[in-house]
């Protein structure tokens, strides 16, 4: 009885405190509407959670007192309100969020050691929500990112393989990025595209400049981190998406559902994606034989959250089946022919025409990549005191088999199994005098093999990266300043590797000790080392306009083709080949940057100047009488090379959201960046066709103007309607040593879209409906980083075109529907 008397006395104060907290409940709306999922909290406490899908949010068991309640959603401008609690009491508020286009105020995480606001970080990083991205017609990521980053571009084959350039800078200067780990999958190749989902990517971060300090080689022109998408729900109850997309030029037709369910700092989703898409077309080539694709997507994610930090565990599945262009055409008709044998008996000229119901087929041709990217990985922080550990570990595998012959469908051309595993350990210690220090080690090991194929671009390889920096930041009022250290070194060997061909000239790989054998890549074993660094800072002329200057340096190590390759790159049809005494690519970069984010406008102005040392590039082989070297088969040869270049320009951006009209917003901005050949002996041999580095986007310029309906109609709210120009200039500053690239023409391109929200009378959306039209008026046109236009076999045509034309008019309706 004792017992009984003495545990009540220690339980009954517990449920007295319960009975004494108050709680704060309310609805939070924006522009008129329930604003869903937005986060509400009690400032200074781990009291809060989220709005439910029509706005409504309560927070219990607040202990009496004073306190600040912080909302804040994406988008939309944070806000703080004093609140005073009550014992036994309920407080009711109703809570509006403004609209805002500003993201000083934005969390980023790449290039960064911690979560960092936008305006406190001296490096150029842009952003791109998942809202952006679902407004734009998009075969792949990387052209969503293209569309709504300045000073972003890509070099693509066909719709669906793009690969992103930084400010002239692409390949593998650019670090790709899935949740914070390197995307590894045979980038070096121009027709390897980047293995994501695009329909599971919440927001982009983009960094736009040297970033190895924090993530060593390959990071030379900047960083793109593809962060995955969530759907947000209340704890407790599951929450999910379907997505619907069809795009009318190529018969894309694409879906993707994803569900996530939270409870008790636990945290489960899944996502499972597929599109399908036929030929391509254009009003000058027609459809474009081999642009078809199908690819297939499954993502999953656990996680726990808890006072001593976090630990989450993801999986990727990435099956995409790529057609290949071939290019080869009817002389006089200009149509698309296919081939038929794979030995003397393929004459390219006599080949037979593409029939109409093989363009607009589904099903992938003989002809084609097929590409499976398998990734495992492991997030985890632990807050010690302070400070806190962080720690990313990764194994991803991507197998690429390219697939040639019309004969033995079955046998690859090329076949790699290219193995990764990649780690990341860094210590955020406690502030100390108001300086926010890390320090990390980060790398990766790799190991790349040829199966059973009939062609051998690479060696088998082993790498093996390791690097180790230090970054400080520290805050002097109006001044934040930041920058840090970092050394690497990198080890890359093969051994012999045999080659020969049998009675049908077909490539395999032999003993050394077979007749005829040939050491197709001799043994080899380097190590590469580089010393990075970065120093910048921001100054705040005010809230909202500031000023921010940054000086990186940047390393990167020749990748495994610039060294090694001696080979058919069958899908790129080209022969490459590296040289061995290449050494590392340094560049040293200067940035300065000024934004303002107005009460009517947002303007921005960031202009660089990039000198790189050993920078790395290929040309064509020419024969004694100028012309390009082709093989039997009709592939280029190409070969790298290695000297100076200066890269320079900027990004310019004034975005209109006139108070006075606030349903009207007009954007803007245009980018330009000149690439210099600093190789003096190879100028004074071939004077202007030298004098400029290859693969240079001309100025280009983007407008948009968009209404939006304030109100709502109906069922329809958030309705909008927007009109976008794309002009690029046309590009003459080009690297022409050998007929390696060729000049390109202006042109125009005009977009239209609308959309809207449909929603239920208690606010809960029902769907997101969004409709597109590209290239409204079917301009024929060749991009400068188009790869196809390139796709010719022949000196002259009766239509006057050479080469692959880009995509016509394309339509787009995409449906997203919340559940």
């Amino acid at each position: 009885m004792n017992k009984i008397f003495t545990l009540s006395l220690l339980i009954f104060p517990l449920f007295s405190c319960f009975a004494q907290s108050g709680s704060v409940k309310g609805k939070i709306s924006a522009n008129g509407e329930p604003l869903p999922y937005a986060s509400i909290g009690i400032i200074g406490t781990q009291l809060g959670g989220t709005s439910s899908d029509i706005g409504l949010f309560e927070i219990k068991n607040v202990p009496p007192g004073t306190y600040e309640l912080g909302a804040s959603s994406v988008g939309f401008q944070n806000l703080k309100i004093p609140v005073t609690i009550s014992a036994g009491a309920t407080v009711t508020l109703n809570i509006t969020l403004s609209e805002t286009t500003s993201k000083l105020n934005e969390v980023v995480v790449t290039g960064v050691t911690r979560a960092t606001e936008v305006k406190r970080s001296p490096i150029p990083i842009a952003t791109i929500s998942k809202k952006e991205i679902d407004i734009n017609i998009n075969s792949n990521i990387i052209d969503a990112i293209v569309k709504g980053v300045p000073g972003v571009s890509a070099t693509s084959t066909g719709p669906n393989i793009s690969k992103p350039f930084i400010r002239g800078l692409g390949y593998n200067r650019v670090l790709n990025m899935y949740d914070g780990v390197r995307q590894e999958g045979q980038q070096w190749g121009d027709e390897h595209g980047t293995e994501v989902d695009q329909y599971g990517i919440e927001k982009a971060e983009v960094v736009k400049g040297p970033a190895s300090l924090t993530y060593g080689s390959d990071a030379l022109a900047g960083v793109i981190n593809m962060i995955p998408a969530v759907p947000k729900g209340v704890d407790g109850v599951p929450k999910g998406d379907l997505l619907l997309d069809y795009q009318s030029n190529n018969g894309l037709f694409a879906s993707s559902l994803g569900t996530s369910y939270s409870k008790n700092g636990w945290r489960y989703s899944v996502r499972g994606s597929q599109k399908r898409a036929h030929d391509y077309r254009n009003k000058i080539d027609g459809y474009v034989y081999g642009s078809g694709f199908r690819e297939y997507n499954l993502s999953g994610t656990v996680r726990v959250d808890k006072s001593w930090g976090f630990s989450q565990l993801s999986t990727t599945y990435y099956n995409n089946q790529q057609e290949i262009p071939d290019g080869s055409r009817d002389s006089l008709s200009r149509k698309f022919t296919y081939p038929i044998f794979d030995d003397a008996r393929d004459d390219i000229k006599n080949r037979p025409i593409v029939p109409e119901s093989r363009l607009k087929s589904y099903q992938i041709d003989d002809l084609h990549q097929s590409i499976k990217h398998y990734r495992f990985y492991s997030h985890n922080q632990y807050i010690i005191g302070e400070g806190n550990i962080n720690a990313t570990l990764g194994f991803q595998q991507s197998n690429r088999r390219e697939f040639l012959s019309p004969v033995n469908t079955g046998q690859a051309a090329l076949f790699l199994v290219l193995n990764t595993v990649n780690y990341d350990f860094r210590y955020n210690l406690p502030a100390w005098n108001a300086f926010e220090t890390s320090v990390g080690v980060n790398g990766m090991y790799q190991e790349n093999k040829n199966k059973d194929a009939l062609n051998f671009p690479i060696p088998d390889y082993n790498l093996f990266d390791v690097g180790a920096f230090i970054f400080t930041k520290k805050n002097f009022g109006k001044v934040d300043i930041s920058g840090g250290i970092r050394y690497d070194t990198r080890k890359l060997a093969w051994n012999d590797f045999f080659t020969s061909t049998n009675s049908s000239n077909l490539g395999r790989r032999v003993e050394a000790a077979t007749p005829g054998a040939y050491n197709q890549f001799a043994e080899f074993s380097h190590r590469y080392h580089g010393i990075s660094g970065s120093i910048g800072g921001t100054y705040s002329l005010s809230e909202r306009v500031l000023v921010k200057a940054n000086f990186a340096r940047g390393y990167r190590s020749p990748n495994i083709n610039e060294v090694g390759a001696n080979g058919l790159d069958p899908g790129a049809h080209i022969r490459y080949q590296g040289n061995r005494d290449f050494v590392p690519e340094f560049n040293f970069q200067k940035d300065i940057s000024f934004l303002g984010y107005l009460k009517n406008m947002d303007v921005s102005l960031e202009l660089f100047d990039n000198r790189i040392t050993n920078y790395i590039f290929q040309a064509r082989e020419t024969n004694e009488q100028g012309q390009p070297v082709l093989d039997s088969e009709g592939n280029l040869f190409y070969k790298y090379q290695q000297s100076k270049a200066q890269l320079y320009g900027g990004e310019a951006t004034v975005n209109l959201h006139p108070e006075v009209i606030k349903w009207l917003t007009f954007n803007n901005s245009i980018s330009y960046v000149k690439g210099l050949n600093k190789n003096d002996k190879l100028i004074e041999q071939y004077g202007d066709a030298a004098r400029y580095l290859p693969f240079i986007l001309p100025l280009q310029v983007r407008s948009e103007v968009r209404a939006t309906l304030r109100k709502t109609l109906g069922s329809f709210t958030g309705l909008y309607a927007r009109a976008e120009l794309n002009a690029y200039s046309k590009q003459e500053n080009i690297y022409a040593v050998d007929n390696t690239e060729k000049p390109s023409k202006a042109y125009n391109l005009i977009n239209v879209g609308f959309g809207s929200n449909i929603k239920q009378s208690s606010g809960r959306t029902l769907a997101q409906l969004f409709f597109q039209v590209n290239n409204v008026f079917d301009k024929a046109y060749q991009s400068h980083l188009n790869r196809l236009r390139y796709f010719e076999y022949y000196q002259h045509s009766p239509n006057g075109r050479l080469g692959i034309y880009n995509m016509g008019r394309n339509m787009s309706v995409k449906v997203i529907i919340p559940f």
